[in-house]
C-alpha cells in the first residue's frame, strides 16, 4: 500500500500523551484541585502544546473520571467522589487479582528480591511521610506481577482505573492506616515465594479492596 499522505502522526501522539500524563499527574498529586476550572488557553501556556492534544487529552481524562465537562460551559477538575473510586477500586482489584494469580508461577529469584525491595522503600517511605515515594514503591511493588502476568490487557485496563484512586491513596498513605499495606505485601510475598497463586492473587485483593477504609475513618 502506498505510504500514507498525512505526516507528523507520531509527533502528535507524543504531544497528546505527554498532555495527558502532565494533566493526570497534576489532578493526583493535588496541584490541580477539585473543582478547578480548565482552560484552553491556560493549558496551552502551561503545557507548549497546541489545543488539538490538549482536547484530546482532557477526553482521557474524562473517560477516566478524573475531569468533569460540561458541553459548552467548562471543563473542571472531578471531586473525589465514593461512587467513581469505588468502582476503579473494584476493577484495579480484579486486575491485581488476576496478575497476581498468572505470575505468581512465572516467578523468578530476581522477582521475588524487587518485591522485598520495593515493599521496604515503601515502608521508609511512609516513615518519612514522603507520600509521593509511598506511591511510586508502592506501583513499583506491584508492577512486578502485572510484567509477569502475560496478559497485555491488564495493564490496559489499570492504566485506565488507578489514576483515580492515586488521589485517595494520597490521602491513605498520608495518615497511619497506610501501615497495613507493608504487613499485606509482606504477606502476599510469602504466598509467592511458596509458589501459592490462589493466595496471592486472595491476598492482592484483599490490599486493593482495603482501600475503602480510607473513606470510613
Amino acid at each position: 500500500m502506498p505510504v500514507p499522505s498525512e505526516q507528523g502522526v507520531h509527533r502528535r501522539a507524543l504531544l497528546r500523551d505527554h498532555a495527558y500524563e502532565s494533566l493526570r499527574d497534576a489532578i493526583v498529586e493535588g496541584t490541580l484541585e477539585p473543582g478547578e476550572r480548565l482552560r484552553d488557553s491556560e493549558l496551552e501556556g502551561w503545557l507548549g502544546v497546541s489545543r488539538t492534544p490538549i482536547r484530546e487529552a482532557l477526553l482521557r481524562l474524562e473517560r477516566a473520571r478524573l475531569v468533569v465537562a460540561t458541553p459548552g460551559r467548562a471543563t473542571i477538575v472531578a471531586p473525589v467522589d465514593l461512587e467513581s473510586t469505588i468502582d476503579s477500586q473494584q476493577v484495579a482489584a480484579a486486575m491485581h487479582e488476576l496478575a497476581a494469580r498468572l505470575a505468581t508461577p512465572l516467578l523468578a529469584g530476581e522477582d521475588l528480591a524487587r518485591l522485598e525491595e520495593a515493599n521496604a522503600r515503601f515502608a521508609g517511605a511512609l516513615d518519612r511521610a514522603d507520600v509521593p515515594s509511598a506511591i511510586a514503591a508502592d506501583d513499583h511493588f506491584h508492577q512486578v506481577f502485572v510484567a509477569r502476568c502475560g496478559n497485555a490487557v491488564v495493564p490496559e485496563v489499570l492504566e485506565r482505573v488507578v489514576p483515580v484512586l492515586r488521589r485517595v491513596e494520597r490521602m491513605r498513605f498520608a495518615s497511619f492506616a497506610g501501615r497495613d499495606s507493608v504487613d499485606q505485601h509482606a504477606a502476599i510475598i510469602s504466598a509467592a515465594r511458596a509458589g501459592d497463586a490462589e493466595r496471592a492473587a486472595q491476598l492482592s485483593l484483599e490490599n486493593w479492596l482495603s482501600l475503602r477504609y480510607t473513606f470510613a475513618d
